[in-house]
Formats: C-alpha cells, structure tokens, sequence
C-alpha cells in the first residue's frame, strides 16, 4: 500500500472504498470484509460521516489490539495494514483491506459486500456466487445429480457439434459422447447441468415467458417456451419478429427494404444475454414483454462478478461469466461474437436507429433491459406502417397521387430519423440538395411537414394524419 493522503480521502468522501467511522468497533469489521469481498478500500477512523475530525486516542498496543480484533471476528482471517497519521492537530487511523484472493469472508457468520457507499449483506446465492467465482467455477460445470446420459438427445449434440466446426473455432470428435467429454459437458460418466440446458430430450423448467401488449393489462398475444437452450432463442426470435412493426425504405434502387421498429441484432443481442447470463438457480422466467412503443427483457438474477450497470455503459467493461460452459457453447456456434462484448454490440446496432432508447436496470432481482422509441417517433408510427404498405398496394390511390415516390421517402425518412439533414437525405436518395429542398418546400407548403427549431440542432416533424392515406 502506497502512502495515504488524508486530506484528499476527506474531499473525495464516502464511496465504493471509502468509509469514515469516529470509531473502531463492529461496523468498522463489518466494512473490512465488505471491502474484502469487492475490490478492496480503507476504512478511517476518526472520521465522522460528514468528513470532519474528530480524532481517536490511541496507546502503544491499540493498533495490534484492534489487528487481533479484526483476525479473530472474520473468516477466513483478513489481515489488513493499520497505520495512524497526524492531521490537523489530531490523530486518525486508516486501516486498507485489498480484494481477498479467496471469497466470501464473513464476520460472525454474515457476508457483506460494498455497493456505492454502504455495505450491503449477501444472499445465500450472492454468497454461493462469489465462492464459485473464487474457484473460478461456475453452477452450470457441475454433475447433475440424478440424471444420466440417457436424458440427452443425441439429434441436438450431433447438430451443435457440426455447427462448432463449421464454425471454425474448435474442432470436436463427431462422436457424441466423446466431444462433450472434451469440452466437459459430462464428467464421471454424467450430464453437467449446462449438458441438460443445451441437449436434453426433456427440457428443465426455465422458461421464456413472453407478450404482446397493448397495455399493462391488456395481451394481445401470450407465449411461455420451455425447450433446450438454442431452440428456445429462436422460437422467441420468431415471436418478437412477429409482433413489431415493420415499414420499408428505399434507398435509391428499385428494390424496397424492410426496416423493423428496432433493429434485430440487437434484439438478439439482448435476448441471447439474458439466456446466457440468467441465474438458473433462480427459478423465476425470462419475461419479454412489447408493448407498442417499448419492449423490455427481464433476466433472472443480478450483474455478476461484481459488474455494474455502470460498466455496461462503456467499452472496456470486464467479462464475468455465471456459466462458463453455457456461454462458451453460444460462442462456439458464433451465436456470441465474444464474451464480454454483447453491450457494446447492442449500442452499434443502435447507431443506426437513433430514434430509439436503450437502458439497462437491475429491478426486482434481475436486469432488465429496455428498446423504446423516442418521443415523436412512436406518434409517427402509423405513417411507417402505413405508408410502407400503401407503396407496395395503393400508392396510386392515396398518398401516392398526392406526393409522389420520391416525396413519400423524403416523409418515411424524416419520420424515422426526425434530425437527418438535407444533405444526407441528398446523398441518401442519390439527389441533389437542390432538389431535397424543393421537394421538403412543397411538402411544408401543402401541410405535410413543418420544422421546429433553428436550421442547427432542430428536427422534422411529419404532420400527416391517417385521412391523408386512407385506413
């Protein structure tokens, strides 16, 4: 540990691995293993909460005393360094624990671990998560108990191991029993959980649950899938494709392109964290529920290995794997590109869908996350659903007499993409910003579109009502 610098400590305040106590006793332990627990910090005593000094009164044996205190009322025995500092006039002590090698430890039989600025006492499963990760195991790695290999479907382990080697990532004996013996999936002559997950002839109880819902209350559509791991993706893939809007746009070509209401591989992104990441411990459901203007995806259990939510949002953020063998199963089916990466692939996705929103939540002992479509965007929605089907049958009749093609992409586009610029649009529709600018003027004129805010960080917003295409 490097010299501790009180007076910075003190500006910087209470935090992931700061903590200030005016005194040591219980709760300065209970800290200790918290930090023990995460990634270490240093607890100062002599500090009140609101960062002022109150000091300690400290004799030649106190710091070996409280040392011994500390080695006695943990488990595994933490030792951490303690020195005591002269600040303004008084004494204060700083004792520094790093993240324990071996995890969890405990103080009297309890478990804590830091988030944000307080100490919060683990679950049986947080507890069991952290032991696993110590040993760098995970639950899925384990013989199943009372199963035999008679429960797997051979079909399923014959088609994932030919897609693992057309995939090119590693390559498997094309007997059954021998490749999953080389990647695991058995041991002592028995199926692993994860084996049961991806190949059993009788899928174990975790299911997706999943809905289409006009609102809260009322469904319009209601699914629950119970199959092996790699089946039950797709199945809810095909659902979610089923029960989102889609419009088409073109691009200059003749031929019209499908645009669905959020981009699909980052729906699959999200789908496939959620099945890879889940704690089956938990016996809760996958619930995917889409609503008009939002879809949201809840996952069982709560960021792993100490991850935030906070991680997620950028580029670096570590990988930390519930189930190892799972998620090196959908890697080797390319079905994940690598681990780690799935967030950042959902934001790429994104780019190109700026009128949707992306966040991510832990809630009700699970993450969920949510795609929704800005405001504005959603109100335009029957112009893309409509307008993209009038195109292909009754452009002549409507809207079509009225604009004209070149006229109703200009719309489509600006209805989806409300702040595109003109010059875009012109490199977009292989047209001058001449032209773009004629075309934007009639429309504003015959009532179509108007502009709101300066020519500079403004939007479109496209006025059209569902008399102008008939319903």
């Amino acid at each position: 540990m490097g010299i501790i610098n009180i007076s910075e400590l003190l500006k910087t305040g209470e935090s992931a691995t700061i903590e200030f106590k005016s005194s040591f006793g219980r709760e300065a332990i209970e800290t200790l293993v918290a930090f023990a627990n995460t990634v270490g910090g240093t607890v100062l005593i002599g500090v009140n909460d609101d960062a002022t000094l109150s000091g300690v009164t400290i004799g030649k044996e106190t710091l070996n005393d409280w040392l011994v205190q500390i080695k006695s009322a943990t488990s595994p025995s933490i030792i951490p360094d303690i020195e005591s500092h002269r600040e303004t006039g008084r004494t204060i002590v700083s004792i520094h624990i790093s993240e324990y090698p071996v995890k969890p430890v405990n103080t009297r039989g309890r478990y804590y671990k830091r988030v944000a600025s307080s100490n919060h006492q683990l679950s049986l499963t947080e507890i069991n998560d952290l032991y696993m990760q110590s040993l760098q195991l995970s639950w899925d790695a384990y013989e199943a108990p009372r199963h035999s290999l008679d429960e797997l479907d051979v079909a399923k382990i014959e088609t994932f191991i030919t897609q693992v080697n057309n995939c090119g990532r590693f390559s498997l004996d094309n007997a059954p029993l021998l490749a999953l013996q080389k990647l695991k999936y058995v041991i002592n002559n028995g199926p692993t959980w994860a084996a049961l997950l991806l190949f059993s002839k009788q899928p174990l109880r975790h299911h997706i649950h999943i809905g289409r819902f006009k609102t809260s209350v009322t469904i319009i559509d209601d699914r629950q899938f119970t199959d092996t791991l790699f089946e039950v993706v797709e199945q809810s893939m095909m659902f979610i494709i089923s029960h989102i809007s889609v419009a088409f746009e073109f691009d200059g070509s003749l031929q019209r392109k499908e645009r669905f209401a959020y981009p699909l591989p980052a729906l699959r992104e999200a789908l496939l964290n959620a099945v890879v990441h889940r704690d089956y411990a938990n016996s809760s459901d996958i619930q995917i529920k889409i609503f008009d203007d939002h879809m949201t995806i809840f996952s069982p259990g709560m960021l792993y290995g100490g991850l935030t939510v906070e991680d997620l949002k950028t580029d670096t953020y570590p990988s930390h794997l519930r189930n190892k063998l799972i998620a090196e199963a959908f890697y080797l089916t390319k079905n994940i590109e690598k681990y780690g990466s799935g967030f950042i692939r959902i934001r790429k996705e994104l780019k190109a869908y700026p009128e949707v929103a992306f966040s991510v939540e832990e809630t009700g002992g699970g993450v969920m996350v949510t795609f929704s479509r800005r405001q504005g965007v959603f109100e335009s929605e029957k112009l893309g659903e409509k307008l993209g089907e009038k195109l292909g049958e009754k452009l002549g009749e409507k809207l079509g007499e009225k604009l004209g093609e070149t006229r109703w992409t200009i719309l489509d586009r600006l209805c989806r993409d409300p702040a595109v610029t003109i010059v875009k649009l012109a490199a977009d529709l292989d047209l001058s910003t001449t032209a773009i600018e004629k075309q934007i003027s009639i429309l504003k004129e015959q009532g179509y579109l108007k502009r709101v805010g300066p020519a500079k960080g403004g939007h479109w917003e496209v006025l059209i009502t569902p008399t102008d295409y008939g319903n």
